[in-house]
């Protein structure tokens, strides 16, 4: 990718896995469905059931041949994020909630200005977190040991 190309990247996106959206340009204007895949490196989403192409593939080691229907990906552009309260397409904006969490609400014409929840996907860790210690990892006690002492100096290295 060239530079000119990379200037053009998307850096805060507002769209994410799970969301559900509306495609608003192409041969399926008017539908919803729900992002499957998002392609940072495009500016590309991936719509559940949306955009199907035939794609021919060569008969290989291990895998059929044939004509198969697959999803293309879809431009960022051509896609806008339903409502959730009033179902129509809008934008997205970003606001700061009284206790400091950052959410994404509805905004533009016809919007109801609601909060846009996370989608539940996203809180399903690929790989779950390890519930033991492993070999690598500090024991707890050499964590809360207390190695410096500001007021007597006591830690400070003899240099």
């Amino acid at each position: 990718m060239g530079w000119k190309a990379a200037q053009k990247l998307i850096h805060h996106w507002k769209i994410l896995r799970g969301d559900n959206v509306m495609i608003i340009r192409g041969k399926d204007r008017g539908e919803t469905g729900t992002i499957k895949r998002v392609i940072r490196t495009q500016n590309r989403v991936i719509v559940e059931g949306k955009n199907l192409v035939k794609k021919h593939i060569k008969q290989g080691q291990g895998h059929e041949g044939g004509i198969f229907t697959v999803e293309a990906p879809l431009h960022v552009s051509n896609v806008q994020i339903v409502d959730p309260v009033t179902g129509q397409p809008c934008k997205v904006g970003i606001r700061y909630q009284e206790d400091g969490s950052k959410v994404r609400v509805s905004r533009g014409i016809g919007a109801s200005g609601s909060i846009i929840p996370r989608p539940e996907i996203l809180k399903i860790r690929v790989t779950p977190r390890p519930k033991t210690a492993g070999p690598k990892d500090t024991p707890m006690e050499l964590v809360v040991e207390k190695t410096y002492d500001a007021k007597t100096g006591k830690g400070m290295p003899d240099l």
